[in-house]
């Protein structure tokens, strides 16, 4: 099945997700909650990337590898849709291999069920 990742746009939908349950690792802080009224065809995820950790370069690269991740996991591994995720990258990501967080992300998402 072909999913398509959607970002999440209003501000209630992040309130109510950071109320939900969250897995912490070194590299990311994953919350995720079920949201009804969300289209559960569609992967309802947002990337975080906080303004302390850089300038806008560094913020955005961030961003687009744990997109490019995410990508992966969705080919490999069978997420759950009916949950909308929250990804609040850590400092850390920027200086790590690519492979180390692409790692720990897949072990975090097996475990979202």
């Amino acid at each position: 099945m072909k999913v398509r990742i959607c970002s999440l746009s209003k501000n209630e939908d992040f309130r109510s997700i950071l109320n939900g349950k969250k897995i912490n690792n070194k590299y990311s802080t994953i919350f995720f909650k079920e949201i009804d009224r969300l289209n559960s065809k569609q992967l309802n995820i947002s990337f975080i990337a906080k303004k302390k950790l850089g300038n806008a370069v560094i913020r955005n690269k961030i961003k687009r590898r744990l997109k490019n991740i995410m990508r992966d996991i969705i080919k490999n591994i069978n997420i759950n849709c009916k949950y909308s995720y929250l990804v609040i990258a850590k400092k850390i990501v920027f200086n790590h291999k690519f492979e180390d967080i692409k790692k720990e992300l897949f072990l975090n998402f097996k475990k979202i069920k």
